[in-house]
């Protein structure tokens, strides 16, 4: 499969940006959308002007289709259409039933889910056109089994999995390659990873890096043999605990 022009949805200081870096690095414009400016420019600035491909920051609301949509004109009509689309975004205050707010339920909902939903809707309509694309989806261990004080996060990742299970049902026939990517465990970041352990290849942590490469291994996959789901764990972690 061609990777084409890549649209990363939720970029960070982790995963989010080693996937842009990945397909970036692979000959790919890559259009890069997230909350905050001043980062997503920083990423961009990596790249000399003289540079064939390019990284285009977006800030975006992804829990708003009116934003996702003037987003999305903007990217298309500076690299063309979109034929991967890499939704990494979510959200949510750890809390469970009881100390729960509504608000917050919705805002997961709304970036963990629904900003999945329409920019999959946006982006579809090229990848038909061009006869071939890639939607990958980003999953956590909370996609498969609840997890206490995470009522809203558990939901929208349920959620999450199963529209990506019914999106691949309607276009894979379509040579679009739908895929989710369950992530069971924690990522390394300059947060989470104790500098004890950062160079220690045997610690209980995801590199985002290492990570990056199976979506990109993912989005290159031939017809004759695709995936739709793996696990992206460290040796270490429990397995779905």
């Amino acid at each position: 499969m061609r990777i084409g022009n890549t649209l990363v949805a939720g970029v960070g200081p982790g995963l989010g940006a080693a996937i842009v870096r990945r397909f970036h690095g692979a000959g790919c414009h890559v259009a890069a959308l997230a909350r905050s400016s001043e980062f997503l420019e920083a990423i961009a600035d990596e790249v000399p002007d003289t540079a064939p491909y390019k990284i285009f920051p977006f800030p975006c609301d992804l829990s708003q289709p009116e934003s996702i949509a003037e987003t999305l004109s903007i990217a298309r009509k500076l690299m063309g259409p979109i034929h991967t689309l890499i939704y990494n975004a979510s959200h949510s205050r750890w809390t469970g039933l009881l100390q729960g707010e509504a608000e917050d339920f919705e805002s997961t909902w709304r970036i963990s889910t629904f900003g999945a939903w329409v920019c999959a809707k946006h982006c579809v309509e090229d990848m038909l056109q061009l006869g071939e694309g890639n939607m990958l989806f980003t999953g956590a261990t909370s996609s498969m089994r609840g997890k206490d004080n995470a009522v809203a996060f558990s939901s929208a990742k349920f959620a999450l999995r199963g529209m990506a299970d019914s999106i691949a049902r309607e276009l894979w026939p379509r040579n679009i390659h739908v895929a989710h990517i369950l992530v069971d465990g924690m990522i390394a970041s300059d947060h989470t990873m104790p500098e004890s352990v950062a160079l220690d290849p045997s610690d209980p942590y995801l590199r985002p890096d290492d990570m990056a490469e199976s979506y990109f291994q993912l989005a290159q996959q031939p017809p004759t043999a695709w995936t739709f789901e793996i696990e992206l764990r460290p040796r270490h972690e429990d397995f779905f605990v």
